[in-house]
């Protein structure tokens, strides 16, 4: 039965999910039950796309990323595919009308990594977009569950919450990019004067874009605002950390939210978000 098949297609996306990422898996739990599987399954493909480029060393990473190109395209034009992270995530496109063009930017950003760049201003946001912010739409349209107007109101908070989310991981993988990857993403920065100066201007950037990301959280549908806004107490709990950490110490160790204090963190902001308090 096909209907076996499409389960077990969302489950392998729901426990790629739990792998790779206990933040965004406790942020999904806390969504409506309905929409988490086409959650899990927007997530699953992107971790699929974003491990070729940054952990298949060794193997031919073009071909690979060419090879799921290929893939998406023909899984969303038949309806189906036999990989099960793949099936999940054509389902989830077409059942909830996700724009094409989304997941045509996101590849170019995979494609991107593909090759040692010179970010400049323009680049960095180029990068930005395909990388973090088309996945919040993607996950907005889920959100929105068709409702057009809802979902163009609250595009462009979307889209700085994604960049906010991406730029807290640059500061956090700043290490591991450089040193193992050869990646620096911040327009013109040298790393041998990264210091704390310098840290603290791309600090000041993340801050607004949290900000204004706050208040179209506010305005997100009930059966996601919750979800949404843990995902948003996560990582402003990780950037504060990163926020203490001196640029040296940046530089040498991966800053991380030990699960212990991110259930603590879970509840703590149940309670914020039951008293309408952030």
């Amino acid at each position: 039965m096909k209907k076996l098949f499409d389960e077990l297609s969302y489950e392998v996306s729901k426990y790629t999910t739990q792998k790779y990422s206990t933040s965004f898996s406790l942020g999904i739990l806390a969504l409506k039950p309905s929409i988490r599987p086409a959650v899990y399954a927007v997530y699953g493909y992107v971790r699929l796309a974003d491990e070729i480029v940054d952990s298949f060393h060794g193997y031919d990473k073009e071909k690979l990323l060419n090879r799921l190109k290929s893939e998406t395209y023909q899984a969303l034009e038949d309806g189906i595919s036999l990989n099960p992270i793949l099936h999940s995530f054509q389902e989830t496109v077409r059942n909830y009308d996700i724009n094409r063009q989304l997941i045509d930017q996101f590849l170019h950003s995979m494609e991107m990594d593909l090759h040692k760049i010179d970010y400049n201003s323009e680049l960095y946001k180029e990068y930005i977009y395909g990388s973090a912010e088309v996945v919040g739409l993607m996950c907005l349209q889920i959100f929105t569950e068709g409702d057009k107007q809802q979902y163009e109101k609250l595009k462009p908070f979307a889209m700085k919450l994604g960049s906010a989310f991406q730029k807290v991981n640059f500061l956090r993988d700043l290490k591991d990019d450089y040193q193992i990857l050869g990646r620096t993403y911040f327009p013109f920065l040298n790393m041998s004067v990264f210091d704390n100066t310098v840290k603290r201007l791309i600090e000041k950037e993340i801050e607004e874009e949290f900000k204004e990301a706050l208040q179209g959280i506010k305005k997100l549908p009930g059966s996601s605002i919750f979800g949404v806004y843990l995902a948003y107490r996560y990582y402003l709990s990780l950037f504060e950390k990163i926020k203490k950490t001196s640029s040296q110490n940046i530089l040498q160790h991966r800053i991380r939210i030990a699960n212990s204090q991110k259930l603590l963190l879970a509840f703590k902001s149940y309670i914020r978000y039951k008293s309408a308090y952030y």
